[in-house]
């Protein structure tokens, strides 16, 4: 019996040995993963690039007014307007699927935003209106535009301020971002930080 005993383990106390490593791996693995990393990463982002690191928070006569990366729903006719939102611009409640191409409920939401934008936009009728600018984007948070989607409303704009079409026609080109490699994505005009970079020019 005494042999046997020394022989190895009980099975019992194999048992407990195995759970025991199993939970101090756990341990040692969310240690690593849930706060070292993420701290590590952080770090590094913080020295690099300290603005995306803090989520790329936008300021206006420093009062904090939102995120470069979440689009606002601005629709005061002196600034440019963003996409429309399925959400209306929250990104507490979630996103509902966007309709897709072949959805009657596309074109009706088109449709609405376009007779909405002839009605309240004050655009040209020469001027067609992208498609970003009447369709929602699949976040519904986009705040980005292609430069004809913000170009276009310049004669609203322009109207209810008291710049002329073609000053605003160059402080848009001014700020119209360009892919970092030519023909990888498009060049685009974030709404957010123009309406900011607008409202000293229009005294608001």
């Amino acid at each position: 019996m005494a042999a046997g005993s020394a022989a190895g383990p009980s099975r019992a106390h194999s048992m407990v040995g195995h759970l025991r490593a199993a939970l101090v791996f756990l341990a040692l693995m969310l240690l690593l993963t849930g706060v070292a990393y993420p701290g590590v990463v952080t770090g590094i982002a913080e020295v690099v690039d300290p603005g995306a690191a803090g989520g790329s928070l936008l300021y206006y006569n420093g009062t904090l007014v939102g995120s470069s990366l979440i689009a606002q729903n601005l629709s005061r006719p002196y600034l440019f307007w963003e996409r429309p939102s399925l959400s209306d611009y929250s990104f507490l409640n979630g996103t509902p699927a966007p309709p897709g191409p072949s959805d009657p409920a596309l074109r009706a939401l088109i449709n609405e935003t376009v007779q909405y934008m002839q009605k309240y936009g004050n655009y040209t009728i020469t001027a067609p209106l992208s498609l970003w600018l009447v369709s929602p984007s699949g976040s519904a948070l986009d705040p980005d535009l292609v430069p004809e989607a913000v170009l276009v409303q310049i004669p609203r704009v322009a109207a209810a301020t008291n710049l002329t079409v073609g000053f605003l026609t160059d402080f848009v080109n001014n700020h119209i971002a360009h892919p970092e490699l030519p023909f990888v994505g498009v060049a685009y005009v974030n709404v957010l930080e123009l309406d900011l970079a607008l409202l000293p020019l229009i005294g608001r």
